[in-house]
């Protein structure tokens, strides 16, 4: 338990019907008996007209007390639900502030304390920050998940069964090579071992919750004056990309981020591709353009069937001119754009849908990465030394997805993402 006592702002910037103001600490009974009176009963919502040491009324408020270790940050907790105006907000502050032994609280030191008082895990915190940013249904039902603990308690399963399969490989290290019981136990520990290989495999085929956040990239392909920063445009629905009917206009790659029926995307138009041109920042953006395709999960090309890379979705665009192969599209017919756009989230939505509703981050996904191969040497292995050895490694690797062992530069990176008050 920490020897300081923080207070913060938890609830949106006033003004507001409601204003929330928490104090976790070692003094968080003298808070509330200097601001109230009197201590109230632990979580029952006490009304209270709250003072400042000179006997000056702030408010009235309601008053709830947590006591810990039961509380959210794991100590005493108090909460204090305010008028929302910003006076009162204010004075309530600085009354907090003028007591000894209190401090404003830094971002995410609420959800920090609670981290190190085992109230929660890293893999918690790492959802709940994730739910306090989702914009979108698929972000908010994964973060839920994720700050309930469902991966916590998936890495707890993995953990005691690779744990048990350990314990049979040091008890079968004792038998002779001839043993039969040596032999079954082995059969039993790789049948453990594939089991959690191919639970965690499942996970990893689930988008990544940074592709939840940050969407499918849809790239706009094709050569010059083909008209795809006209499509852009249309797509993001403002004039964001320059077009003209001078060849070459776009010569770096443009993105937005547009939210379309629940499914996030990041649209990228790029500039026309030729195979030669004396403009040496031209061959810069090509340069990008063609490897954007590349990271492209939708590539829309505007151009000739002959030159469309492997997997494109063939756009005709500016159909109303003239038609031609591929899915007819024209700015001119908002119809097609918005028949486009059916089609894409249609797409996205199967790409994004996770089977469980759980998806990792890069940081979870590269730890599950990191075992996988070790697990599968455990597998593999015939020598039960080395198995045992490898089985060893994995298990304390899997720790890290829980916070086992976490540095300080990933805490503060975590913590960092949230508010004062969370």
């Amino acid at each position: 338990m920490s020897d300081d006592t923080i207070y913060a702002l938890s609830s949106g910037r006033p003004p507001a019907a409601i204003a929330v103001v928490r104090v976790s600490g070692p003094a968080v009974a003298r808070v509330a008996t200097r601001l109230s009176g009197a201590l109230p009963s632990p979580r029952r919502a006490t009304l209270r007209t709250l003072r400042d040491d000179a006997g000056q009324a702030l408010d009235r408020a309601l008053v709830m007390f947590f006591p810990g270790p039961g509380s959210a940050t794991g100590e005493d907790l108090l909460e204090l639900h305010l008028h929302g105006g910003r006076a009162v907000v204010a004075a309530v502050e600085t009354a907090l502030g003028h007591m000894p032994g209190l401090r404003r609280a830094e971002p995410g030191e609420f959800t920090r304390r609670a981290l190190s008082n085992g109230r929660i895990d890293l893999a918690q915190a790492e959802g709940l920050a994730d739910l306090l940013e989702a914009e979108t249904d698929a972000q908010r039902r994964n973060a839920l998940a994720l700050s309930d603990g469902v991966l916590s308690q998936r890495a707890d399963r993995w953990m005691t069964a690779l744990s048990d399969a350990a314990a049979m490989v040091e008890a079968a290290i004792d038998y002779d090579g001839e043993d039969e019981v040596g032999q079954v136990d082995m059969d039993r520990t790789t049948a453990i071992v594939d089991r959690v290989q191919a639970d965690m495999q499942s996970l990893l085929d689930q988008p990544s919750t940074e592709r939840l956040r940050d969407g499918l990239v849809v790239v706009l392909a094709g050569p010059r004056n083909a008209g795809k920063s006209s499509l852009f445009n249309a797509l993001v629905e403002r004039e964001a990309a320059i077009v003209t009917s001078i060849a070459g206009t776009t010569r770096d790659a443009l993105e937005a981020q547009v939210v379309r029926a629940g499914v996030p995307f990041r649209l990228v138009d790029t500039a026309g591709l030729v195979e030669e041109t004396d403009d040496p920042v031209e061959r810069i953006g090509i340069a990008r353009a063609r490897g954007l395709i590349g990271e492209a999960d939708i590539l829309l090309w505007l151009g000739s069937v002959t030159d469309a890379p492997a997997g494109a979705w063939l756009i005709a665009a500016k159909a109303d001119l003239c038609t031609g192969p591929g899915m007819p599209t024209s700015i001119h017919q908002p119809e097609s754009v918005a028949a486009l756009w059916s089609r894409l989230v249609e797409h996205g939505s199967s790409m994004l849908s996770a089977g469980d509703d759980l998806s990792l981050s890069q940081r979870q996904r590269d730890i599950v990465s990191h075992v996988l191969p070790l697990l599968a040497s455990a597998s593999a292995e015939a020598d039960i030394l080395i198995k045992a050895d490898h089985l060893r490694v994995a298990r304390k690797a899997l720790g890290a997805l829980t916070g086992r062992d976490a540095t300080l530069a990933l805490l503060d990176a975590l913590f960092g993402r949230f508010c004062l008050g969370k």
